[in-house]
């Protein structure tokens, strides 16, 4: 709680994946993917309730296990490879208000995240509420700079910005990407037509939490920065 705010942590795992199978619980130094978002919010100081929406029994019993709820199972309509994280968002708050659970500011954490922190969680939520309630979206530092990108125009290189790349990197300005790992908006302004990564209050985070699971190089990544192990 944050103040007298109420705040839920909501994790979508679907079971289908395409890149890694059954990627949310797969193994990761140890611990099923999904486990460090879990702890993650276990380790916040404003969350009050963990929830998970999934459509798989496999991952409920793992989520169980280290300690997030699985109040409903998701519908499959909403499990889909085409289903909007957004809908199942929106199926949870309304599941949750059904049994007597209303909240006033919900987290988005995705389990494809696994090296955000606890205080990164937190980070967002208290950015969100000094800025009296804008919705918050995490970001870092892109490591490419668009100034140095290019588009293909008929065989021409056509820059991103309308601006001299010929400057030093310490001069250019900073750019910033929507890395995926927190999402903090307000319960009753969620609708159909939200976007989270259009939120538009940044919570900066450091490059190194930012890195999401998407292929198997990128849980071997992530299991050596967990580790330390290099060799």
């Amino acid at each position: 709680m944050y103040k007298d705010k109420k705040i839920l942590a909501l994790i979508p795992a679907r079971g289908g994946s395409k890149g890694i199978p059954n990627k949310n619980i797969t193994d990761l130094a140890g611990k099923p993917l999904i486990a460090y978002s879990i702890d993650a919010c276990k380790g916040s100081r404003f969350v009050d309730d963990i929830v998970v929406s999934t459509d798989s029994e496999k991952i409920a019993t793992i989520t169980r296990t280290f300690g997030a709820e699985v109040p409903f199972m998701r519908p499959e309509e909403l499990a889909m490879d085409t289903s909007k994280t957004l809908d199942a968002v929106l199926h949870a708050v309304s599941e949750l208000k059904k049994q007597g659970r209303e909240y006033d500011s919900i987290v988005l954490i995705q389990p494809t995240q696994p090296l955000r922190t606890s205080e990164d969680i937190d980070g967002a939520i208290d950015t969100y509420y000094i800025n009296s309630e804008q919705d918050v979206v995490s970001v870092c530092e892109v490591s490419e700079h668009p100034l140095l990108m290019r588009t293909l125009k008929e065989g021409v290189l056509v820059p991103l910005l309308d601006k001299s790349s010929t400057c030093r990197r310490q001069d250019m300005d900073k750019y910033y990407k929507v890395n995926g790992c927190v999402y903090v908006n307000s319960v009753n302004n969620l609708n159909e037509n939200t976007s989270f990564n259009d939120n538009l209050i940044p919570y900066v985070m450091d490059r190194s939490h930012s890195i999401d699971i998407d292929e198997p190089a990128d849980l071997k990544y992530a299991e050596v920065v967990i580790t330390g192990k290099y060799a």
